[in-house]
């Protein structure tokens, strides 16, 4: 099969011919149809500090796919060869305490698709059926190829009830601009985006925010006043990483607000222990989805309405990756989509 490789330590990627992935008797052999191209892709790339502390090459990296099932193994169930799937990147141990209790997205021991395995850039990929998750007939496969960081920005979304509430959104990212939508399509009263790069918040205000702004420019606890907040945000969801962002937003909650934070810094992050104390604040660090609640989740709220489809704003065939990579590196994008049926 053809694959994208990250050959060896270094930056670049390499497309080149791979062995077929094995199929264990507990596998499922997909024909990758769209894949994603996730930040994670993009520090393996560019084999930044993590990528270099993280990656062995050779390895075949990508973790966001949809595709169709091409073989089952001997133990598996439920799925045969057509079915329409996508799958959960985060490969578990399923015997330590967190799996057995049901709670996989907890497993301390996960291996992650693309990362610690090789993944879905490839025209095929392999994964256990307990990672394997049926689509509806007629979803839109591109939406499908997405469904692992749509997960993130439902599980970050969802961490606390928003009906009703004021929601801050710190960064415009594709998992942001998704979880806009999120809270928005659950009810929230007034969804405010933070956002430097004026594309990204075009694409915000598309997908349900009341307004979105430049931090550089607009205050928040400004912004929330003039929306009507008696004391600030109920809720923010901090996507970005950035510590400025994180501080502002402790600094715009109202007491007992929540913060759910999916966002990673590239270093230690100081903040005001006493502002969290006093106002009595709930800080709770988001990774990966619920497993596999969030999946669930997902798929009902598009078979009731909600629409992502603004977050995709590139699509590529799969030989035109270098291009595709660039794009999403850029900034001005959302979602960048790989065709591997081109």
């Amino acid at each position: 099969m053809l694959a994208l490789v990250k050959t060896a330590e270094g930056p670049g990627l390499e497309l080149r011919d791979w062995p077929d992935p094995a199929v264990g008797i507990n596998d499922v052999l997909i024909r990758v149809h769209r894949t994603g191209i996730c930040g994670t892709d993009l520090h393996i790339e560019a084999w930044d500090p993590w990528a270099a502390k993280t990656i062995r090459p050779p390895l075949v990296i990508g973790h966001e796919f949809v595709g169709e099932v091409v073989e089952v193994g001997s133990n598996v169930i439920g799925f045969a060869p057509g079915d329409l799937v996508s799958g959960e990147g985060h490969v578990v141990c399923g015997r330590c305490r967190h799996c057995l209790a049901g709670q996989r997205h907890l497993c301390a021991h996960t291996i992650g698709l693309g990362v610690g395995r090789d993944g879905a850039f490839a025209e095929l990929v392999v994964l256990p059926m307990t990672n394997v998750w049926h689509h509806w007939r007629g979803i839109d496969e591109e939406v499908a190829a997405i469904f692992d960081p749509f997960g993130n920005a439902v599980h970050t979304a969802l961490a606390f009830p928003v009906l009703g509430e004021d929601v801050l959104v710190s960064g415009a990212g594709p998992i942001g601009l998704m979880a806009t939508a999120v809270v928005r399509h659950a009810g929230a009263r007034h969804v405010v985006v933070s956002e430097p790069n004026p594309v990204r918040r075009a694409i915000a205000e598309r997908m349900g925010a009341t307004i979105a702004v430049d931090p550089r420019e607009r205050d928040l606890r400004e912004v929330g006043t003039e929306l009507g907040m008696t004391e600030g945000f109920d809720v923010a969801l901090e996507m970005s990483g950035n510590a400025a962002a994180l501080r502002s937003a402790i600094t715009s909650m109202a007491h007992g607000g929540r913060i759910a934070i999916l966002g990673i810094p590239t270093a230690e992050i100081s903040l005001d222990v006493n502002e969290i104390v006093f106002k009595m604040l709930t800080l709770r660090g988001i990774y990966g989805r619920e497993m596999y609640e969030t999946w669930y989740k997902m798929t009902v709220m598009l078979q009731s309405g909600l629409d992502i489809t603004p977050a995709i704003t590139h699509r590529f065939p799969f030989r035109e990756h270098a291009a595709a990579f660039a794009a999403a590196r850029s900034g001005d994008a959302g979602k960048v989509i790989l065709d591997w049926t081109l």
